[in-house]
């Protein structure tokens, strides 16, 4: 005798993913993500055809290996995307808002033909004062097809309950270190700026030449188009709704995924740090307001400080990256009573390996 056929309701209850509301995470929580994802050569094209970024050292497979680097490893943060993409199913597929970052590091280059898989940790959660949504904080890693580690960081997001009278769990805020120090920064294994081709990679600055304090003017600036944004964000598989449906904010509209202003502001910031070919580590980062198509985006940056590496001619340069709605030519990023400025979309705290 056959089973009795299911009722679609109880088929559709049983068979889908909803994503996980604040409620449904405990601190301490391990998450296995799905869609292991394979880095192609494609994934260069399409990232350069995304974001307007020279740096020579991803664009240019001699350059790369002149610096000991072969074969030629994508932009990092084409790496922290695609782990990033991984993680939104499970963390943030009913997120309002990602909220910040904190202790990324890169541990080694990814290349075209490198898999990666991310897992997450709870690592912190409080709910909000209108008992509606709540902050989750969380701690993930992304690892190649050998099982080494690719990159790691934390990340807190603002996520939605699914029921508003589900109580509160215990307040846990994790202690996320400020600044990842010089000498836990990873410099790829090779790495050699010996022989570094200024005139190719298009700026004659080294270490010594910045200072800290010095801000910068990127100059250029990129206008938000929803087409973009939106096959950006497909292609990192990042599934968050508030990103692509019209339904999912009360203004119904998409919000622009933050690592795409973020892509756009390291891009844009070629112009006055060329040669700021490999982003080692992200120390800390805000994502101050939200951004939408139609807002032009602009970036300038500043000098917090400057290391040396043990890696021959590699010294790190530590940089706040600032995005802006429109140009800011006073490059202020807080006013008189220490809130950020008005257009500020995006800041983020980052070690650079540039030549020494």
């Amino acid at each position: 005798m056959s089973s009795p056929t299911p009722s679609p309701a109880s088929s559709t209850v049983s068979k889908t993913n909803p994503g996980n509301f604040f409620e449904d995470f405990t601190v301490g929580q391990v998450i296995e993500h799905a869609t292991p994802r394979t880095i192609t050569e494609g994934d260069r094209a399409l990232y350069g055809s995304l974001y307007p970024s020279r740096f020579a050292i991803a664009s240019s497979a001699e350059f790369a290996a002149a610096c000991g680097l072969s074969p030629a490893p994508v932009e990092e943060l084409i790496a922290f995307h695609v782990a990033f993409g991984k993680t939104v199913p499970d963390v943030s597929l009913n997120a309002v808002a990602n909220l910040g970052y904190a202790e990324c590091r890169f541990h080694r280059p990814v290349v075209p033909g490198d898999t990666l898989r991310t897992t997450s940790e709870v690592i912190g959660l409080k709910q909000n004062s209108n008992g509606r949504t709540g902050v989750v904080h969380v701690r993930s890693t992304a690892t190649n097809q050998r099982g080494e580690t690719a990159l790691d960081w934390c990340r807190w997001v603002m996520v939605h309950k699914r029921d508003v009278d589900a109580p509160a769990p215990e307040t846990v805020v994790p202690d996320l270190a400020p600044v990842v120090a010089p000498e836990d920064l990873v410099v790829p294994e090779g790495l050699d700026f010996t022989a570094y081709d200024f005139t190719a990679a298009g700026e004659p600055h080294r270490l010594g030449d910045y200072t800290v304090g010095e801000k910068i003017d990127h100059v250029d600036g990129v206008t938000l188009t929803d087409a973009e944004h939106m096959m950006a964000t497909r292609l990192w598989q990042n599934t968050a709704k508030v990103h692509f449906s019209t339904d999912a904010r009360p203004d119904g509209r998409r919000l622009v995924y933050g690592g795409h202003v973020i892509s756009l502001a390291r891009a844009l910031s070629f112009n006055g740090l060329a040669n700021a070919q490999l982003v080692a580590a992200i120390n800390a980062g805000s994502h101050v307001a939200p951004a939408f198509a139609g807002d032009t985006i602009h970036a300038w940056s500043e000098v917090l400080d400057t290391a040396e590496t043990d890696a021959p001619e590699v010294g790190a340069l530590r940089l706040r990256l600032v995005a802006t709605r429109g140009r800011d030519e006073s490059m202020t990023l807080r006013g008189d009573d220490g809130k950020y400025a008005e257009g500020v979309l995006l800041d983020l705290d980052l070690w650079a390996l540039v030549p020494a």
